[in-house]
C-alpha cells in the first residue's frame, strides 16, 4: 500500500470541510440571532417597566390614530370610559396559562367599546374557557351603561405561518386584530390598537383579565453561548480529524508496508 500523497489527502478533506463550514455557519447564525433577540428583549422589558406601572393615563386621541406606533405606545397603562357593544363581542381563540398542568384552551373576548365621541376602541375583556364561549353561559358578566376600564395598550397580534385564517362569517377568529374585527362588524373610526383589561374581577368571575405577562424571561445570552460553544467544539473536532488525515499515525504506515510485502 502506497502512502497517499499530500494533494490526495487534501482532496479527501473537501467534502467533510464543506459540511463543517455549512454547519459552522448555521451555528454562528443561531448564536448571532440569539444576541439580536437579547437586544430586542431588553428593549421590550424597558418599555414595560417604564409604561405599565403607575397611574393610568389617557389613550391617544382618535385624531392621531393614523400615526399610532407600537414602539411608542404599547404597554402603556390607561383608563378608558365608554359603552360596551356586547352584540359585537368577538371570541378569539387562544391559550391561557394554568397554575398547574397544560395551558387552558379558550377564547379572549374582544368587545367594542364606544367612546363618548363615538369612536370605537376594541377592548380585550379577558379570557374564558371553551365552555364559556357563548355569552348565554355567562349572562351576569355583561356590564351595561357607561363603564370605566383600566388596562394596557396593546398592538394587534402578529400572525405567523401557523396562524389559521379568520372566518368572520362564522365569528371564528385566531388573531387579536382590532381593525379587522371592527371592519367585520361594520364599525367605523376604530383604533389601530386595543386595550387589554386588567385583573379587576368581572361580574360572575368571567372573563378573567390581566392576561399580559409583564415579567419576561431573558435567557438569550445563555442560548447564544450554547450555540457558539457547539460551534467551537465543531471546529475542534474537525481540526483533529484533518490533522489525523494529513498526518496518519506511523502504525498505519507500517501496516501498509507489511501488506505491500
Amino acid at each position: 500500500m502506497t502512502r497517499p500523497t499530500l494533494p490526495q489527502r487534501l482532496r479527501s478533506l473537501l467534502v467533510p470541510g464543506l459540511a463543517t463550514l455549512v454547519a459552522l455557519a448555521i451555528l454562528i447564525g443561531l448564536g448571532s440571532w440569539q444576541l439580536q433577540r437579547r437586544t430586542w428583549k431588553e428593549g421590550l422589558i424597558a418599555q414595560i417597566e417604564s409604561r405599565a406601572y403607575g397611574e393610568p393615563g389617557q389613550i391617544l386621541p382618535d385624531a392621531q390614530w393614523g400615526q399610532w406606533r407600537a414602539d411608542q405606545d404599547e404597554f402603556r397603562r390607561v383608563r378608558v370610559s365608554g359603552t360596551f357593544l356586547h352584540q359585537f363581542e368577538t371570541p378569539v381563540y387562544g391559550l391561557a396559562s394554568a397554575q398547574r398542568g397544560s395551558p387552558i384552551q379558550g377564547y379572549y373576548l374582544m368587545t367594542p367599546l364606544r367612546l363618548k365621541d363615538g369612536a370605537i376602541l376594541m377592548l380585550n375583556r379577558g379570557f374564558v374557557p371553551t365552555e364559556l364561549r357563548d355569552p348565554a353561559s355567562r349572562p351576569e358578566s355583561q356590564p351595561t351603561g357607561e363603564t370605566t376600564i383600566t388596562g394596557l395598550v396593546r398592538a394587534p397580534e402578529e400572525r405567523n405561518m401557523f396562524t389559521p385564517a379568520d372566518d368572520p362569517a362564522r365569528n371564528s377568529w385566531f388573531a387579536r386584530d382590532p381593525e379587522a374585527i371592527a371592519r367585520a362588524h361594520g364599525l367605523a373610526r376604530a383604533a389601530p390598537f386595543y386595550v387589554e383589561a386588567d385583573a379587576t374581577p368581572n361580574p360572575g368571575g368571567w372573563p378573567k383579565g390581566g392576561q399580559t405577562k409583564l415579567e419576561l424571561p431573558n435567557n438569550h445570552l445563555q442560548y447564544a453561548f450554547t450555540w457558539f460553544g457547539i460551534a467551537l467544539t465543531l471546529v475542534g473536532v474537525f481540526a483533529t480529524f484533518a490533522w489525523r488525515r494529513l498526518n496518519p499515525p506511523s502504525a498505519e504506515l507500517e501496516q501498509g508496508e507489511e501488506a505491500k510485502s
